[in-house]
């Protein structure tokens, strides 16, 4: 069984597939995320089943460990099995999962939420991010009396954004044209499309690329001043860029705000808050319920990770280490003399860009995932770290890294990237429609 070291071979994954190959024809797709599926990693040499987490560590199936790079693809901000959280949701299990009545911590919840996060008037919950966009959708579209929506980024599975994007099929035609996209920090794009039909603009305020020239200050006013609503989209950068998001980080107010991931610390729960008068809708006039939105399980696990991020300065801790591990990696691209890879992002979240002159960059990305798989260390692209990756952690990851890209280097040379590849290449999440209506 490999470890998070550098290993002689690469892990051993029998009982991985053992469990892949029961799963065919009976789990469509084999997975319910498909950024922890098969596709997403050099399927041959990647485990494809976890069972145990602690810290930053994972372990498979099969036994092998590695160092967490993915961090169940963003909701683990604390770590695994982390104290405080874990401690929380004991507790609250011996006291009940879901009631017949409403729960005290939806309203501790909540006030802990207005409290950290800005401009939070009124605080909804649900399970999944798609489902607290999906409700910022529907009730800005009340509350303005529109209905096209206008959007940048990942935004969830359900009809009205999954209509732009190439997997579209289910999505009636009426629902696709009633959404269209725009490019990120590009003004123009977004000022072409808005106008008196649009109810809504919703972007991730940040992915990797940082806003130019005011452009996040720019779209505000623009739908302020359109009667469109803001909508930020928060699930990478709530309770990670910090506390209070990107509308505490960049200082701009957005009319409705979505969190879901780094919240519960690995509990589904999502939230829309934002102005009461948008909100105050609920009420009334928009149906936005389902029976485990107010679980309390997740209430208990968000009030017990909110509450540690308070205390113990957990973003700038994240940001901290994150930043050694960007300017590492940066520093030995640099020495190494390869320009064809850069390290792009927010301490908190960093991803590997590849530049595509240099070759197929999923061709690319999957050698580098093989090689660092190899050293204990589970990578998909980004850096995703957490509360508890440590100093060690960091200086070990650098280590691996700076072995990985001569490897990577030596084989463009050698131009036999495919040739060193022991399984089949990772391939895309989903392909845009590059619509933009």
């Amino acid at each position: 069984m490999n470890s998070v070291t550098f290993n002689p071979s690469y892990p051993v994954i029998d009982e991985s597939n053992k469990l892949y190959n029961r799963a065919t024809g009976l789990i469509p797709g084999y997975t319910q995320t498909m950024a922890k599926g098969p596709t997403q990693h050099v399927n041959g040499v990647a485990p494809k089943y976890l069972v145990k987490g602690r810290g930053c560590r994972v372990w498979d199936v099969d036994g092998n460990e590695y160092l967490d790079l993915n961090m169940a693809i963003g909701p683990m901000s604390l770590g695994y099995g982390y104290p405080a959280t874990d401690q929380a949701i004991r507790q609250q299990l011996d006291n009940g999962i879901t009631f017949s009545m409403m729960h005290p911590l939806e309203v501790e919840v909540a006030e802990l939420i207005q409290d950290v996060v800005p401009y939070t008037e009124s605080v909804r919950y649900c399970k999944t991010g798609a489902e607290a966009t999906s409700a910022a959708i529907r009730v800005a579209r009340a509350f303005t009396g529109r209905n096209r929506i206008l959007c940048s980024g990942y935004h969830g599975w359900h009809d009205w954004y999954a209509g732009t994007i190439a997997r579209n099929s289910g999505v009636p035609g009426p629902v696709r044209f009633l959404t269209g996209t725009f490019k990120y920090n590009d003004i123009d794009s977004l000022i072409n499309l808005l106008d008196e039909t649009v109810a809504a603009v919703i972007l991730e305020p940040v992915i990797f690329e940082e806003p130019q020239n005011d452009f996040l200050e720019k779209l505000a006013n623009l739908c302020h001043k359109n009667g469109s609503l803001l909508i930020f989209d928060e699930m990478w950068t709530g309770f990670r860029i910090a506390l209070g998001g990107a509308q505490q980080y960049f200082k701009v107010r957005a009319d409705l705000a979505t969190f879901s991931k780094a919240i519960a610390n690995g509990m589904p729960l999502g939230v829309l808050t934002g102005r009461h008068d948008v909100m105050k809708l609920f009420e009334n006039d928009v149906f936005f319920y389902s029976t485990f939105g107010g679980e309390a399980l997740s209430l208990a696990a968000a009030k017990a990770t909110i509450n540690e991020m308070q205390q113990k300065n957990v973003i700038e801790y994240i940001n901290a280490i994150g930043s050694k591990l960007k300017t590492g990696m940066t520093n030995i691209l640099r020495q190494a003399g390869v320009n064809y890879l850069k390290i792009i992002g927010y301490p908190y979240r960093t991803t590997v860009w590849i530049d595509p002159q240099a070759g197929d960059p999923l061709l690319l990305k999957s050698y580098l995932q093989q090689e660092m798989l190899k050293r204990g260390v589970l990578w998909s692209g980004f850096q995703t770290l957490s509360f508890s990756h440590t100093e060690d952690d960091i200086t070990y990851l650098l280590k691996v890294w700076d072995e990985v890209v001569y490897l990577l280097h030596d084989a463009l040379l050698n131009e036999d990237v495919a040739n060193r590849l022991r399984g089949l290449p990772v391939e895309p999440v989903f392909r845009t429609t590059g619509l933009n209506k």
